[in-house]
């Protein structure tokens, strides 16, 4: 088979330092709350199915004055669901965060559902936020007698600004001393061009620990001001050659 060789030529703008570092605790916390969807036209779990649901329902009603201990439910409007989100660093109480929503049990759908108000907790077993909302699924289901047809997964939906902020991590970032910069490709190279770039701007004010560390020090003044001033600058960032072969148009790169 013929191949095209195609020969790129190397990008005009240079990446800025905030592109390719991470700054050291500066980043997102992962949630996860248990909860119920209802409102589902008979697209819920079948409580015998899935007792967690059956139980879950229970305790909620109990909380609000209903006692059904001893009865046997057989609805199926309510699905038990896992609910995620990403706390971003920085994040204040009351900001809201978007969440997604998953299916635990047999649903086959949470469209038109709402999700009942739960706690996000993070790895350390505290809250930091609590959602509840009408939730959107992108993908559906549709059955007949003879053909069914599905597009995506209509048992896990989104709700944007579903969550609520009520707990923040401390991070005083104002008061470090110094910070360290984390490539998220590790190469001395680069590593170096980062640390020469910044001292430029800056002197003084870096220093290589590894090939993907830099230590950031300011020099008599603010780490925030610092960080504003030098994460724009940009760089030059040592990559590995490669060929790329595309099986599909034969061709070169």
């Amino acid at each position: 088979a013929l191949l095209a060789l195609v020969i790129t030529a190397p990008a005009a703008a240079a990446p800025r330092i905030k592109d390719i570092v991470d700054i050291e605790n500066v980043r997102s916390n992962q949630l996860i709350g248990y909860g119920l969807v209802v409102g589902l036209a008979g697209t819920g779990d079948k409580i015998r199915n899935a007792p967690f649901t059956e139980e879950s329902m229970q305790a909620m009603l109990e909380r609000m004055g209903v006692n059904i201990r001893e009865s046997q439910m057989k609805t199926q409007n309510v699905a038990a669901v896992s609910v995620t989100a990403s706390m971003p660093p920085f994040a204040r109480s009351g900001s809201q965060i978007d969440v997604q929503v998953s299916a635990l049990g047999d649903a086959t759908s949470l469209q038109g559902g709402t999700l009942l108000i739960t706690a996000l907790k993070g790895m350390d077993g505290q809250i930091y936020a609590v959602a509840q909302g009408q939730v959107a699924v992108s993908g559906f289901k549709a059955q007949g007698a003879g053909a069914n047809i599905s597009r995506g997964v209509s048992t896990s939906a989104r709700i944007a600004g579903g969550a609520i902020i009520e707990r923040e991590v401390p991070f005083a970032l104002k008061s470090a001393d110094s910070l360290k910069l984390a490539l998220r490709n590790p190469d001395f190279t680069t590593a170096r061009h980062i640390a020469r770039t910044i001292n430029m701007a800056v002197p003084g004010s870096a220093e290589i620990l590894d090939p993907s560390t830099v230590r950031l020090t300011a020099p008599g003044g603010s780490l925030i001001d610092l960080i504003a001033q030098i994460e724009n600058l940009p760089v030059e960032v040592d990559t590995p050659a490669r060929v790329i072969v595309n099986e599909a148009s034969g061709t070169v790169v």
